[in-house]
């Protein structure tokens, strides 16, 4: 059977969550919530961000992993009662007072003996004798037969008790609300802007017979990657088994441009009328300068980080290259100093960032031009 809920992004999945938890707090609404999606495409990200944000200790509980009574516990006779009572697995939260978020992972991909002990935690928050307090936000989550994972098909009794969201991967999610905030590697955020396609490729790759594909998660990977190796060969090396032979070969023309042409900390360190050399002359390296000045953005920074970004639309005057008149400079401006504005905000440095004097001369020449 299908999953006909609505498909969601990331950014939009952990906003329902949020919503869900924030009702639950105000005792509107407690349930349970599904997110499906292929592998890699962000699940766990949006629940390890979702606690974060909560303040929740998260119980991360691999489904995989367990057999029934691994949730029920470890039996015990109580000789004053003449019963056999039941110790509390640590799996299971048990503070009343004290957020707590308990994920439930590969919920699709666990035997099916185990689901009946799953449904007491879904629909009454409870497994055998152990409750759980009001302060527990439950999500569970697993992959879909579709994908090609492993995985069994969800039965109307364990549907039932769950609130669906079919979370799938879009480039432009991924990017301003992961890829940027984490500050993964310029190179690959400056990739996928460009070729956005490229982000997930599991369905193409299932349809060509081939194991390897492109995801968020192998994204991720490949940012580790780049920080991590200098040596070039075996660095595609490991980026061709993380994506797959055709997309390392693709992105590697990219990588080796930026790592060429892209010099943030040089060009914070020099006064603008010696930056201008220093631009890169390509698209991807514009893109990854941008992003690599995201997150350069630091106190000390944001004078330096401002007028960087400010330059990118007079770069058809002060370079002689034909190409620049036609590249969306403009455009790439505005998006830059709009994560900016947002990484600032998130880093405390606001004020500061508004006062910068290249952004108070940007701003101004928008507001003249009618553009806010």
């Amino acid at each position: 059977m299908g999953v006909n809920a609505m498909r969601v992004a990331a950014g939009e999945a952990q906003a329902a969550l949020r919503a869900g938890w924030q009702a639950q707090r105000a005792g509107a609404l407690t349930v349970s919530w599904m997110l499906h999606g292929g592998p890699g495409v962000g699940k766990t990200q949006i629940v390890q961000q979702l606690a974060t944000e909560m303040g929740a200790r998260l119980y991360d509980l691999r489904l995989t992993t367990i057999e029934p009574q691994d949730l029920r516990g470890l039996p015990y006779y109580d000789h004053d009662t003449r019963k056999t009572l039941w110790y509390r697995p640590e799996d299971l939260p048990d503070d009343p007072d004290t957020p707590s978020l308990l994920f439930l992972d590969e919920l699709t991909a666990a035997a099916p003996h185990l689901q009946p002990a799953v449904y007491g935690l879904l629909q009454e928050r409870r497994v055998g004798p152990h409750r759980l307090p009001d302060s527990v936000f439950i999500v569970a989550a697993g992959n879909t037969v579709e994908d090609g994972a492993v995985a069994y098909e969800m039965g109307s009794a364990l549907s039932d008790r769950l609130v669906h969201l079919m979370v799938q991967a879009t480039a432009t999610d991924w990017l301003e609300n992961y890829a940027v905030p984490t500050g993964l590697h310029p190179a690959v955020v400056a990739f996928v802007r460009t070729r956005p396609d490229l982000l997930e490729t599991t369905a193409q790759s299932l349809d060509r017979g081939e194991m390897i594909a492109a995801t968020p998660r192998s994204w991720e990977r490949v940012s580790q990657i780049l920080g991590a190796v200098r040596d070039r060969r075996l660095r595609h090396m490991m980026v061709a088994g993380t994506l797959g032979e055709a997309i390392a070969a693709e992105f590697a023309v990219v990588a080796d441009d930026i790592a060429a042409t892209v010099r943030v900390a040089e060009m914070l360190a020099v006064p603008q009328k010696s930056r201008w050399a220093m631009y890169p002359a390509s698209m991807h390296g514009l893109h990854a300068l941008v992003y690599g000045l995201i997150g350069a953005l630091e106190a000390d920074t944001v004078a330096e980080v401002s007028e960087v970004m400010a330059g990118l639309p007079a770069l058809p005057r002060e370079r002689p290259e034909e190409g620049f008149a036609r590249l969306p400079l403009a455009e790439l401006t505005t998006h830059g100093f709009e994560l900016l504005l947002r990484r600032g905000l998130d880093r405390g440095l606001g004020e500061a960032f508004l006062a910068a004097p290249a952004y108070v001369a940007y701003a101004e020449e928008r507001a003249a031009l009618g553009l806010g």
